[in-house]
């Protein structure tokens, strides 16, 4: 960062970068909506910055056996979700055939479509597809998560059997979208395979503290966040004439409703066993935010490229700041937060608080939008660093 609050990337400069870094960080809605209840700061990171502290193995003992308890009710009601593997689609389903005889003239028809598509939906499919592509370090989040973890990599637990069918699920996802962009000739694939190194290996930390209620408050919001966003890029693509592309975006949409339907209900359920421990959990998750797994993200270029992705997805309405407060509603009334009775001081004080943020975040994401105008243009390496505006 220049003294002049110019923001150098690859060579190039952009005016008054410092003075609306801090609403990017408020608008880029691809899964967060960051420093929404406090002043807008210009937060550049630095190798010098100082760690914070990691809360670890928040949940008091007591509760463990809440999850215990659960065994049997997460093998009728959430595996449920799943499907067998000979059931499932597999990315081949929509994909060129290499064994083919007509091989190479579908992927020419596939290449002439991508020319269709503009630039900034490719950063945004781009994004996306790196966020799928890192669910090893999803996959370790809840291996991590106190009572509900696979001890042993192969365990016949419930908690364990959906998570290791769930990640394989997942697992198509990333494989899918990463194909079709190395076939569309339209991504520099190396750059795009180093960001995904870069995010794996940075990992995440979105204080989930070893905490189930946090995990399962989270993964309820990002499953219905990746609904939206995976569907949008579905209605996108039709739009621009790639039917095809449409139909890859829109059965990942799928997958992603199934698996939000299933950790909605295990919060609901835990609502049903400990109306007052899980409200408090709903709040302190709020408090914390809701941001995204890719918020890491680097191509070892842009230190902001998380932020550039997101802002750009706002800007095309794939997943905005809207879309954030819409899920926020969404789940205080699936969970009936605002009926609960009975709880503690602390309780009622956490219930006022989650039912009364979506109105409070509305005014501030209708002035995040409006300051968004400002932003610029600048290059993404992901697309051969052509300019996308933000």
């Amino acid at each position: 960062m220049h003294s002049s609050g110019r923001l150098a990337i690859k060579g190039k400069d952009f005016p008054g970068r410092g003075k609306w870094r801090g609403t990017l960080l408020q608008i880029s809605a691809v899964y967060q909506l960051s420093t929404c209840l406090s002043t807008i700061k210009n937060t550049k990171k630095t190798s010098s910055s100082p760690r914070k502290v990691q809360v670890t193995h928040s949940m008091p003992p007591h509760k463990i056996e809440i999850f215990k308890s659960m065994e049997n009710w997460v093998e009728e009601n959430v595996l449920i979700h799943l499907k067998p593997v000979e059931k499932c689609w597999q990315p081949q389903d929509f994909l060129p055939d290499p064994a083919s005889d007509g091989f190479h003239e579908r992927v020419e028809e596939l290449k002439e479509r991508a020319k269709g598509i503009p630039d900034d939906y490719f950063v945004v499919l781009v994004g996306d597809m790196i966020t799928e592509e890192s669910l090893p370090t999803y996959q370790t989040q809840i291996n991590i998560t106190d009572e509900i973890r696979d001890e042993t990599g192969a365990s016949p637990s419930s908690w364990a059997t959906w998570t290791r069918a769930w990640t394989a699920e997942e697992n198509r996802h990333g494989d899918l979208l990463n194909k079709y962009l190395y076939l569309s000739g339209r991504v520099d694939m190396k750059q795009i395979e180093k960001t995904i190194q870069y995010l794996i290996r940075a990992g995440m930390d979105v204080q989930m503290e070893n905490n189930p209620y946090l995990l399962f408050i989270y993964t309820s919001f990002q499953e219905r966040a990746t609904f939206i966003s995976h569907g949008n890029t579905a209605r996108l693509a039709k739009q621009h004439g790639d039917k095809s592309l449409a139909q890859i975006c829109g059965i990942i949409a799928s997958d992603e409703k199934r698996h939000e339907t299933a950790y909605t209900k295990i919060v609901e359920k835990l609502f049903e066993i400990d109306p007052n421990g899980t409200v408090l959990a709903f709040a302190d998750r709020m408090r914390k935010k809701i941001t995204m797994p890719g918020l890491l993200m680097y191509d070892g270029c842009d230190d902001d490229l998380f932020e550039h992705f997101s802002a750009v997805a706002q800007r095309l309405g794939v997943y905005t700041a809207k879309d954030y407060v819409d899920n926020l509603e969404f789940f205080v009334e699936r969970w009936n937060v605002e009926k609960l009775t009975g709880l503690s001081s602390e309780g009622r004080k956490a219930q006022d608080y989650v039912c009364g943020l979506a109105k409070r975040l509305r005014t501030l994401e209708e002035r995040a939008q409006e300051k968004a105008k400002q932003a610029p243009t600048i290059p993404f390496s992901w697309i051969f660093d052509r300019e996308v505006k933000l």
